[in-house]
């Protein structure tokens, strides 16, 4: 299996989870989870790492505007601290800010009904958090058996 990287946007009562293609160039929103309690919500995203062959999360910082922490950012650190422990996978803080507005205006223009963007809306700033750091990534360059 090829190893892959997924992206996680944490709410309290969603998350958004966007997994990359095998190449690791396009990002793929994967699903909706409702988020009841950090116990079954990591036990869900850990089968995702498993049955995906996750080998690194990028989880979504929630920094102010401004630059500073967000009123959320202890939560999910300690989350993503647990998610790293649970699963020995590499998680990584990514500065999330304008995801969701990006995912709301693409929808919006998109023309999908408020009820659907509700159902949608986290696993489109995952993926359009996903794609922002795998563009940030050194491009691999091709090699002799390539």
């Amino acid at each position: 299996m090829i190893p892959r990287i997924m992206a996680i946007d944490f709410g309290l009562k969603q998350i958004g989870v966007a997994v990359s293609d095998p190449l690791g160039i396009t990002a793929q929103g994967v699903t909706v989870i409702k988020h009841k309690n950090n116990k079954t919500t990591l036990r869900e995203i850990s089968q995702l790492i498993v049955n995906l062959g996750v080998v690194q999360v990028v989880l979504g910082n929630p920094i102010r505007f401004g630059g500073g922490a967000g009123t959320l950012q202890e939560t999910v650190e300690n989350f993503g601290k647990k998610l790293s422990d649970a699963t020995g996978v590499k998680v990584v803080m990514v500065d999330e800010r304008l995801t969701t507005l990006q995912a709301e205006k693409m929808l919006v223009s998109a023309d999908v009904s408020r009820g659907k963007r509700r159902e949608v809306i986290d696993k489109i700033a995952a993926q359009l958090l996903l794609q922002g750091y795998l563009d940030s990534l050194p491009k691999r360059q091709p090699g002799p058996t390539d």
